[in-house]
C-alpha cells in the first residue's frame, strides 16, 4: 500500500495509542474509519466515525456493512486485564473484527499487542496470544506489534514527586527494566506496517530510544528534573503474594474475589518482570536485543509533564500507586 491512500478501519481509536495512530494515519492521507462504542467519543480530526459495540457481533457487523476497507488496525485491549474482560475484548472482539475484515476484503491486519505476552502467566496474556495465533492462521497479510512500556505507564508517580512525596518502588528498584516508547513514535511505527512489505507476517517487539531504564533510575531522573533530592520508599513484592493468599479461598465462589486476585497477580508480574525482549537461550531479558524506534525520550516526556501536567495521558489502570 506504499505511496497510495488506503481505506482503513481503526478499532480502539479512542484509546491512548489509538488516538495517536488515528492522527498519524490521517496525516498520511489515509481514509480512516474509527470504530467507537460511544457516539460522543472524541476521535482524531479527519476520521469518519462508526458506532458499534465490538463485543457484540450483530452490532459490529451492522455498523461495518457496506464499508470498504484495505487495512485494519486493532488497538483493542481490555481495561482491567481480568479474565472475563480479557477474553471478551483481547480475544473475542478481535476475532470478530478479523472475520469481518476478511469478509470485507481487507488485505492487511495490524494488531497492537504487548511484549509481556512472551512469558504468559496471566489471563489477558493468554487471551492476546490466542488471538495472535488466529490472526497468523488467517489468509490476510498480518503484523503483530509488541511494544514495551508506554510513557504514560511510567507517569503514575509524577504527581507524588510534585507533591513532595517519595517515589514508590518494588524491592530496591532494580528488579525490572524497560525501553519505554512514546505514543507518537509508536503510532509512526504502526502506520509504517502497511507501507513496508518487510513487516508483513511478522511479530515485531519494539521499544523506544534506549538505554533500558529501571524504576530506581526513573526515580533519579524525575527528582533531578524536578530539582529535588531523591526520596524513595520500598514496597515488598510479597505484598502481592499476601493479597493473593488471602483471596485464594474465595476465588471459586466470588467473581469479585477472583477479579481482585487476578489484579494482584498482574501487579506482581509487572513488579518482577522486565518489559524487554526475552532471550530464551539465556533465560533472561535482554536490553541489547530489544529493538528501538523513535526519537522522544522518557526524559523529554518527564520534562513536559512536570511542566504542563498529565492532561491527555489518562493514566487509569497505569496509575499503580
Amino acid at each position: 500500500m506504499s505511496g497510495r491512500s488506503a481505506r482503513i478501519w481503526l478499532a480502539g481509536a479512542t484509546g491512548y495509542i489509538g488516538r495517536a495512530l488515528g492522527r498519524e494515519l490521517v496525516a498520511r492521507g489515509h481514509e480512516v474509519t474509527a470504530i467507537v462504542r460511544n457516539p460522543a467519543s472524541s476521535v482524531p480530526t479527519g476520521c469518519r466515525v462508526l458506532v458499534a459495540e465490538v463485543s457484540d457481533e450483530a452490532s459490529l457487523a451492522h455498523a461495518l456493512r457496506g464499508s470498504e476497507v484495505d487495512a485494519v488496525f486493532s488497538c483493542l485491549a481490555s481495561r482491567t486485564g481480568v479474565a472475563t474482560d480479557a477474553w471478551r475484548i483481547d480475544h473475542e472482539a478481535n476475532a470478530r473484527l478479523l472475520r469481518l475484515s476478511e469478509q470485507a476484503g481487507a488485505s492487511h491486519f495490524v494488531l497492537l499487542s504487548a511484549i509481556c505476552v512472551q512469558r504468559p502467566k496471566l489471563a489477558f496474556q493468554r487471551a492476546k496470544l490466542a488471538f495472535e495465533a488466529e490472526l497468523a492462521a488467517s489468509d490476510l497479510a498480518w503484523t503483530v506489534v509488541r511494544p514495551t512500556a508506554f510513557f504514560k505507564s511510567l507517569a503514575g508517580q509524577v504527581e507524588r514527586i510534585r507533591g513532595g512525596r517519595p517515589f514508590l518502588m518494588f524491592g530496591d528498584g532494580t528488579l525490572t527494566a524497560c525501553k519505554p516508547i512514546g505514543e507518537a513514535d509508536l503510532a509512526v511505527y504502526l502506520a509504517d506496517c502497511i507501507e513496508r512489505g518487510s513487516r508483513a507476517r511478522r511479530i515485531l517487539p519494539i521499544g523506544g530510544p534506549g538505554p533500558a531504564i529501571t524504576p530506581l533510575e526513573q526515580a533519579e531522573l524525575l527528582f533531578r528534573l524536578a530539582g529535588r533530592p531523591l526520596k524513595t520508599r520500598s514496597v515488598p513484592v510479597r505484598l502481592f503474594d499476601a493479597i493473593g493468599a488471602m483471596l485464594r479461598p474465595f476465588e471459586r465462589v466470588s467473581k469479585g474475589a477472583a477479579a481482585k486476585a487476578e489484579l494482584a497477580r498482574i501487579g506482581r508480574y509487572y513488579a518482577t518482570e522486565s518489559m524487554l525482549l526475552w532471550d530464551e537461550l539465556q533465560q533472561t531479558y535482554s536490553a541489547d536485543a530489544t529493538p528501538e524506534t523513535g526519537s522522544e525520550t522518557l526524559e523529554s516526556f518527564y520534562e513536559r509533564v512536570l511542566r504542563e501536567g498529565l492532561s491527555g495521558q489518562e493514566l487509569g489502570a497505569a496509575k499503580v500507586f
